[in-house]
């Protein structure tokens, strides 16, 4: 039959063949595992992305309301001012609900921008969303393991004429 020495090398090539193949399933199953949470990271990205719009939205509706009726602002040819220096929205719907968005404004009103007899305001909105806030805010300066932040701007104009017959002395 086989001599004594082709045997053994059989049993060599065996256990190499089963290690190799025991590596190459190890290094798959990691990718797998890689890509996964790749994806998910990915997911979550995309719904910081949407928490941050609402955000820059939200700001935007509280500068740009042509019924803004705060003190001094509606039916008046005052510009209307920010919100707050800082807002941290929580509580979004849905996909969204894990997101908290911290909505910083600035603005520049009244002084000395303005075209004829026009007030214009310049606005500088930027909302930052974050899965985990720290102290109810973001960004999170020590985040933990599958941290996800996005960061939006917008610079907006408004604009009212104390001589125009609009709405809320709006500019035409």
């Amino acid at each position: 039959m086989f001599p004594r020495a082709a045997r053994g090398f059989t049993i060599v090539t065996a256990v190499f063949l089963v290690v190799v193949l025991s590596l190459l399933g190890a290094f798959i199953v990691s990718v797998t595992g890689l890509q996964q949470s790749s994806q998910q990271l990915d997911v979550q990205g995309m719904r910081a992305y949407q928490a941050a719009r609402a955000g820059i939205e939200w700001g935007a509706w509280q500068v740009l309301d042509p019924n803004n009726n705060q003190p001094g602002v509606g039916g008046t040819p005052n510009l209307p001012t920010c919100p707050a220096a800082s807002t941290n929205l929580s509580g979004l719907g849905g996909s969204l609900s894990p997101f908290t968005v911290t909505v910083t404004c600035s603005a520049t009103i009244n002084a000395p921008t303005t075209e004829g007899n026009r007030n214009v305001g310049a606005y500088q909105i930027i909302a930052t969303a974050c899965n985990q806030p720290a102290a109810g805010a973001c960004p999170n300066p020590s985040p933990a393991s599958g941290y996800v932040e996005r960061q939006l701007q917008a610079t907006l104009s408004k604009c009212k004429d104390p001589s125009a017959a609009g709405p809320r002395f709006e500019c035409s």
